[in-house]
């Protein structure tokens, strides 16, 4: 939540660069997704064929595959048990859809196998939503009421408001060996299966990879704000 307080130094030093970092992760994750998208896979499978085959391997039969609007909506529902595969991964051929396709049915298998860190995030998904949305808006108030008195109860709000933040950062941070491990396990099935030849599997990566960057610029404007507060705090 970088946008809470004024534009202090901090603000420019650390939040800044993260925020470009994004907007960088963003483009060259859309822009590699278009690319690969124009690729068709040599066997001609579809994205949705692609997650049915994985889920297959992996004797997960009550896992459904939807398809949902939009582009880069695709994503894993653990609560319904729904894998959602956006119009242009579902029916596609190409090579990055059956990329995205396969790394949603890596989360599937993440959910199915109660893998560790996928568990962890699930649980912190209430710590942080209650931290992003609280918890800069405590720290502001705790920041506004010191003044020159440095009262007790702004010391308070302010420290609540950063923990209350840190349980998000927590939230991005186990996000990132999640992601990473599906990218993982879906070009591992990939590549035993046959689905893609080694030259087409290297561009399904680039995807990924791509798509990773958005994860790991996101947790790291988390923990630049993070930090960010602590430095106001101390000062």
């Amino acid at each position: 939540m970088p946008f809470f307080f004024p534009m202090d130094q901090y603000y420019f030093l650390l939040v800044v660069p993260t925020l470009l970092l994004s907007l960088w992760a963003q483009f060259k994750v859309k822009s590699t997704f278009a690319k690969y998208s124009k690729i068709p896979c040599s066997r001609k499978i579809t994205g949705s064929d692609t997650a049915a085959l994985l889920l297959k391997v992996n004797n997960i039969n009550t896992v459904g595959i939807e398809e949902v609007r939009g582009s880069l909506t695709d994503h894993y529902d653990p609560s319904s048990k729904k894998l959602r595969l956006s119009d242009p991964v579902y029916r596609s051929t190409s090579i990055a859809a059956i990329g995205v396709a396969a790394h949603e049915a890596g989360h599937a298998i993440q959910h199915a196998t109660r893998w560790g860190p996928l568990v962890l995030r699930s649980t912190l998904v209430p710590v942080a939503n209650i931290g992003s949305r609280f918890g800069p808006i405590l720290a502001i108030f705790g920041l506004f009421l010191t003044g020159d008195s440095g009262s007790p109860l702004s010391s308070m709000l302010f420290n609540i408001g950063i923990l209350l933040f840190s349980g998000a950062v927590l939230f991005y941070l186990i996000t990132l060996p999640v992601e990473f491990d599906a990218s993982n396990r879906a070009i591992a099935i990939l590549r035993a299966n046959n689905v893609l030849t080694e030259r087409e599997l290297a561009g399904a990566k680039k995807v990924l990879t791509a798509a990773a960057l958005t994860y790991v610029a996101s947790a790291l404007t988390a923990i630049a704000s993070l930090i960010r507060l602590i430095l106001l705090r101390r000062r």
